[in-house]
């Protein structure tokens, strides 16, 4: 038998191309190595993704991310029809409406091993039908599984408390993290740090407070513009800067709330997060929800001391009082203390930025993250076992 009829056939679902080119690049390199890769996602450009990966394939089916119960319903038909031709010997997915329809299609076309990885709950900070609906999406979709990850291990034990999987059918990965941290990317760079502060007109001995991520309510854009207004009336040379996409509105609120407009710089889409993170002394995420935080690791990586709420998922990603300071989420009086903390004590953040960036490297680089999932789903391939779990990998 050719080392080619040993190769086994190995699908990645996620509902959003997006999703797959941002976490999911370094693992199907190193899946295709050994396995016959497919993706599966929602793209119009096919070659974003398999683009210098040799024998990679990639199948479009559009997922949508909100509640489309007619799409969804020829979405799940679809990647049934899919599995049930392809015969994968495993799936992996991340999302929830990748894992929703991966979970369930792997199950009815008895795909022999199937892995959902969790990386946060939409519905942690929802009430009503709403939750409910969410919630038993999850269920289903740890019951369809034979293998359930979750990407921190305070997220795994939130998803036992809350009936969603149990300890047995459970596993955290290495340390966490969806992907890890490219550490030759996000590194310190007094090169990007001039750039990009003269770009915003930023002094280079103004204290710069970042935020990287999608603008809403629940990654708590609003209490840190309160947060910043508070603190900024008492110190003045220190500048908020946030970056991502506005998808909530609230461009205008945070604005008001922080008043002084020169303090606030605004950048929609970037590609290089990277560089802001050379451009700032301190990264912020007074989130309520989050799985794990990866942005955390990479801010880490560029030696950025974090400030961030107290929630499952950050308290596996910040080690409190070594690599960054904590706070209740929407407790913005205690954003705004354990910011004026760090903005008032330049030792404070060199110390704990350095201490971020030796954590980010020894135990989240994309290389420890990557390895243990392949090394994961190699186990499970070469057992061809149904079910066969580990507490921790």
């Amino acid at each position: 038998m050719s080392a080619a009829d040993n190769r086994k056939k190995v699908a990645l679902v996620a509902a959003s191309d997006m999703t797959v080119i941002a976490f999911l690049r370094a693992h199907i390199v190193a899946l295709a190595a050994d396995h016959d890769v497919t993706v599966i996602t929602n793209t119009v450009d096919p070659e974003r993704i398999s683009a210098d990966v040799r024998g990679v394939r990639v199948i479009s089916i559009p997922f949508a991310r909100p509640i489309a119960p007619m799409l969804d319903l020829h979405c799940l038909a679809r990647l049934t029809r899919v599995f049930h031709r392809e015969r994968f010997d495993l799936v992996f997915s991340v999302t929830p409406k990748g894992g929703l329809m991966a979970m369930v299609s792997g199950c009815l076309a008895r795909v022999p091993s199937r892995i959902h990885m969790f990386t946060g709950q939409v519905w942690a900070t929802r009430t009503g039908l709403g939750r409910i609906l969410l919630k038993l999406a999850d269920r289903l979709i740890a019951r369809c599984a034979t293998n359930v990850l979750a990407d921190s291990a305070s997220q795994r034990q939130f998803l036992i408390d809350q009936g969603i999987t149990n300890d047995r059918h459970s596993a955290v990965l290495a340390s966490g993290s969806i992907s890890g941290v490219d550490a030759v990317r996000f590194r310190p760079s007094v090169e990007a740090r001039q750039a990009v502060r003269r770009s915003l007109g930023v002094a280079e001995d103004a204290v710069v407070l970042l935020f990287v991520g999608r603008l809403n309510r629940d990654k708590g854009v609003l209490d840190l513009a309160a947060a910043f207004s508070a603190l900024s009336a008492s110190i003045p040379d220190c500048v908020l800067l946030i970056v991502g996409p506005d998808e909530a509105g609230l461009r205008h609120e945070v604005e008001v709330l922080v008043g002084a407009a020169a303090k606030l710089h605004f950048v929609d889409f970037t590609d290089h997060p990277e560089h802001f993170m050379a451009a700032a002394d301190v990264f912020c995420l007074p989130s309520y929800r989050e799985g794990f935080g990866t942005v955390i690791i990479e801010a880490g990586a560029c030696g950025l001391p974090v400030v961030a709420s107290r929630i499952y998922g950050l308290t596996d990603a910040v080690v409190e009082g070594e690599t960054g300071l904590m706070h209740e989420a929407g407790d913005v009086g205690g954003l705004v203390d354990v910011l004026a903390q760090l903005v008032r004590d330049a030792d404070l953040r060199a110390r704990m930025g350095r201490a971020g960036k030796g954590r980010a490297t020894n135990e989240f680089s994309a290389m420890v993250v990557t390895g243990a999932l392949t090394a994961f789903i190699g186990s499970l391939l070469r057992s061809g076992a149904e079910g066969q779990h580990e507490t921790r990998v």
